[in-house]
């Protein structure tokens, strides 16, 4: 790196006039403020002029937006720079997120009667170990919200779900208050809403028996015969009587069936006639 030597003030005012003493050339270097805090030697101001100079982001609406609860990737993206440049302005406005949420911890429920003598740190960790959650791996945190009043947040992971809570903080006396602000953080400030979910008993084998499907448990009425069709007197297709084909049949009279194991019974004409009547 070559060395230069300053000359003097350029005739604009606004510039310092350089020049490289082996080779006579001459530089020209603007008087900005930059080149002041180089010369004080005041790196973070160096930082932020960089950074102001690389987006149209500065510093104090950096912080801003990181109060109002953005990490630094995101305002990193948003401002066209590296996360490095953004987290020495982040870095103090991140402390006092922690703080406050550490300190919502302390504040007291609001209940209907007043302020609960518990603060929010105890009910919330009975709320979670009633329903079996690891409280240990829950997160608080904290922003500040458009309308002034900070906001505080917890999250933490119940199976593949994640979940969120939140409430309005207060600082005051004694802790100061918070309010809740959604379901999650309504049902952890009653923990005996909670109800355990029922465990699902095995049946018996004999129970379970009865519950098998066969087809005596089928209704009747699934397999009963359909009734006979009435006969309909207008129905031209009903069964047409039989003509005999010997017209003294009509007027021969039936002779009786013989029935099994029973002897016929003669008629009077086989009587008189003397007629043998015969076993069937």
């Amino acid at each position: 790196m070559r060395a230069l030597r300053v000359v003097g003030l350029h005739e604009d005012g606004k510039s310092i006039v350089l020049e490289d003493p082996a080779s006579r050339t001459r530089f020209l270097l603007p008087a900005d403020e930059r080149l002041r805090a180089a010369a004080r030697g005041d790196i973070t101001r160096l930082g932020q002029i960089e950074i102001e100079l690389e987006s149209q982001m500065r510093p104090r609406e950096i912080q801003q937006r990181i109060r109002a609860g953005e990490s630094v990737e995101q305002v990193a993206a948003s401002a066209g720079v590296s996360t490095q440049r953004v987290e020495r302005y982040a870095y103090p406005v991140l402390l006092e997120r922690s703080r406050t949420a550490e300190l919502a911890q302390s504040a007291h429920p609001v209940r209907e009667d007043g302020p609960d003598v518990q603060t929010l740190g105890e009910v919330v960790a009975y709320g979670f170990g009633v329903r079996g959650h690891d409280y240990s791996q829950a997160t608080w945190d904290s922003w500040k919200g458009d309308d002034g009043r900070w906001v505080v947040v917890l999250r933490w992971k119940a199976g593949r779900s994640d979940n969120r809570a939140h409430w309005a903080f207060s600082p005051g006396a004694h802790g100061g208050t918070v309010m809740a602000l959604d379901e999650n953080a309504e049902v952890l400030l009653d923990p005996n809403a909670y109800r355990a979910p029922r465990t699902v008993r095995a049946l018996e084998p004999a129970r379970e028996a009865e519950f098998q499907p066969t087809l005596d448990s089928v209704p009747p009425q699934d397999h009963a015969e359909l009734p006979a069709a009435e006969p309909d007197p207008d129905d031209d297709t009903r069964e047409i009587p039989r003509v005999p084909a010997d017209p003294e049949e009509d007027h021969a009279e039936p002779r009786p069936k013989a029935k099994k194991n029973h002897p016929i019974v003669p008629s009077w004409e086989d009587v008189l006639l003397g007629v043998r009547s015969q076993r069937g």
